[in-house]
């Protein structure tokens, strides 16, 4: 683990791993910096560098949040990551790492997985999920907490919540539960960001889940329409959860191919 200063003074931890042009992974809801676990192939390609985004895994916080803060934490680790680097975003990680180029952090080219911004009329949301989850964890209820998000957020199957709690994973959800309203400050609840999106002037490709909902492919096809020269790709077989060792290859196609 090595430690850089935002912005702010806050701690960002990361790790990196590898030898070849610098891969920024930028993770999203529930996860820290150990839940992409890059591959051989990754790192044969690449110098992947994960990180905690603030408030998890070993980086501090620093109140109050703003989603320009969690730029500033990108910012710093693409400053250290060096010239060129790649941006890989999955979930709110990919909304996030958006927002930073549209805001001007130098990335070379960024890889989008699903980042799950809402357009009217594609699901229903409960009212307010960010201010009701923070008094959940203010009071003491980090389980309810969890329990929300997966229920009225997520929208995960009732059966596979019931696994969830009965697993060892639950009290680590329950240490970052505080860090969902960040989440949803990245993605907001205005549907795709249409002119912060266009600001964008780096190759991106928009990647989705041939299993995903539909509501996801509705979002990735929108969110693709409107970069500027966005590729799209949807990736058969799977869904939101696509681990490293699928998007692996397409990461190494798209960065280091011909395709920009």
């Amino acid at each position: 683990m090595e430690t850089t200063r935002s912005a702010d003074g806050t701690v960002i931890a990361y790790d990196r791993a590898g030898a070849g042009p610098p891969l920024v992974v930028v993770v999203g809801a529930f996860c820290d910096r150990k839940a992409f676990v890059p591959t051989a192939g990754l790192t044969a390609a690449f110098t992947v560098f994960t990180y905690d985004r603030r408030g998890r895994g070993d980086s501090t916080d620093t109140g109050p949040y703003a989603p320009e803060r969690e730029i500033e934490d990108l910012a710093a680790i693409v400053a250290v990551a060096g010239p060129g680097a790649f941006a890989f975003g999955h979930s709110s990680g990919a909304a996030l790492a958006l927002k930073a180029a549209a805001a001007g952090v130098p990335f070379a080219a960024i890889a989008a997985y699903e980042a799950p911004y809402m357009i009217a009329g594609a699901r229903e949301l409960a009212e307010n999920p960010g201010p009701r989850i923070t008094e959940m964890v203010s009071s003491g209820r980090r389980s309810d907490a969890v329990r929300f998000w997966m229920t009225d957020v997520v929208q995960a199957p009732a059966e596979g919540i019931a696994m969830m709690e009965d697993s060892p994973l639950w009290p680590a959800l329950e240490s970052i539960a505080h860090t969902l309203p960040y989440d949803l400050a990245i993605t907001g609840d205005q549907g795709v960001p249409v002119a912060e999106l266009a600001k964008i002037e780096v190759p991106v490709l928009v990647i989705g889940g041939g299993n995903s909902p539909d509501w996801f492919k509705r979002t990735v096809e929108a969110t693709a329409a409107v970069i500027p020269d966005a590729r799209l790709l949807m990736i058969e077989d799977q869904d939101h959860g696509v681990p490293p060792e699928v998007v692996g290859p397409v990461l190494a196609d798209f960065f280091l191919g011909s395709g920009f």
